[in-house]
């Protein structure tokens, strides 16, 4: 099949595009010539290896800087006006801010944006009129807006002044869907599992594990505060955390010495294949202020293990209360920790959980699915 349009997929940073949407460039990239543009580095080389398609180096910055801002819209013009791609489909804000300013200075006919999550959704006085303005800027200058959940579309639709139809969701909402076939609880994987269990002192225990960045908004205060008071009143508990700390918005200090000195909390860092420690783990914890649409808790639930998650946006749309998981109270400690009782106490209710936990999540969020919605969406353009 001949290639239709050159297409530029965008992200502030690589890791985005190589954990994110994984595979899904390289899916589009059968049908269409696709660019993968990011701020340099071996994450970016990567992208090359994993999803077969083009890389563009253009630095840019997460935090709000506008001398370098300003140096990375001049260089992402120069680039679009070598390249002209006939779409430019951007994620996270800064790399929408930048990509979809230049494609509108230089004319580029589409232009595509997907909102993952709100910084500002979490940011107060000042800098969150100015977080709002940025994204009514990255707004207006694109052509399309994808929400990857409902509630995030919503949340848009109500704090900045769009037409409500330029903003859409494809399918059931998520940015990449979740590979069904490879989150998948094999014997192979459960092997490996038992392997881990012994490695780490597991048995007999009863394990929560948080994977993601470790970050305020990820509620890991709050959750090393909850384990710590059951952990007390219950030896047989561990806590697995993966995942990588932030500069920005980072963890408190305090909570950084418990996670530090406390054998009942194992930091294993980041780990490229987190699915034997998903299914060495009883019940997987995500008590975050802020989501977009959180693919952990896709991946939990295909390994069929329960999630206790925020009644948020993103997670709401994936858990249903007491059916393949928990709810609890943003931001509440006392709500997280008496969930973390009721599941660790209620073994009735927790194989409940995690029979039901990867059938609805098959069902609708499919890759496979997700990328055809994309790949439509792009036959729908025009040059």
């Amino acid at each position: 099949m001949e290639k239709k349009f050159k297409i530029f997929r965008v992200t502030t940073k690589p890791i985005a595009l190589k954990i994110l949407l994984k595979g899904q460039l390289k899916f589009i990239n059968k049908y269409h010539d696709v660019i993968a543009v990011s701020s340099p580095g071996k994450e970016l080389k990567d992208i090359k290896n994993q999803e077969g398609t083009r890389i563009i180096a253009l630095k840019m910055n997460r935090n709000i800087s506008p001398i370098k801002d300003l140096v990375s819209l001049i260089n992402m013009i120069r680039i679009l006006k070598k390249e002209r791609p006939d779409v430019v489909h951007s994620h996270t804000p800064k790399a929408g801010l930048i990509s979809m300013l230049a494609s509108a200075l230089c004319g580029i006919p589409n232009r595509l944006h997907t909102v993952g999550g709100l910084p500002l959704m979490e940011t107060k006085g000042f800098k969150r009129k100015i977080l709002l303005q940025v994204e009514w800027l990255t707004y207006k200058c694109s052509t399309k807006i994808f929400s990857n959940s409902f509630g995030l579309k919503k949340f848009i639709l109500k704090n900045i002044k769009i037409p409500k139809d330029k903003i859409t969701i494809l399918g059931s909402g998520s940015t990449n869907g979740i590979d069904t076939k490879y989150f998948d609880r094999t014997n192979k994987i459960y092997k490996s599992s038992l392997k881990i269990k012994k490695e780490l002192g597991l048995n007999k225990m009863f394990s929560f594990i948080f994977i993601g960045r470790f970050v305020k908004d990820k509620g890991i205060d709050e959750l090393i505060e909850a384990f710590c008071k059951i952990n007390l009143k219950y030896k047989f508990t561990r806590l697995l955390l993966i995942g990588w700390e932030e500069n920005l918005n980072p963890i408190s200090n305090k909570v950084k010495k418990i996670i530090k000195s406390k054998n009942s909390i194992i930091n294993l860092g980041f780990k490229k294949d987190i699915r034997s420690f998903l299914v060495a783990s009883d019940c997987h914890v995500l008590p975050s202020y802020r989501e977009g649409f959180p693919n952990v808790v896709l991946q939990a639930g295909c390994m069929k293990i329960p999630s206790i998650v925020s009644n948020i946006n993103g997670c709401n749309e994936i858990i249903q209360n007491k059916v393949n998981g928990l709810y609890i109270k943003p931001k509440n400690i006392q709500s997280l920790y008496l969930a973390m009782e009721k599941i660790l106490l209620n073994k009735n209710l927790a194989r409940s959980l995690a029979k039901n936990s990867r059938q609805n999540i098959t069902k609708r969020f499919r890759q496979d699915k997700i990328h055809n919605e994309i790949l439509s969406f792009y036959s729908t353009l025009k040059k």
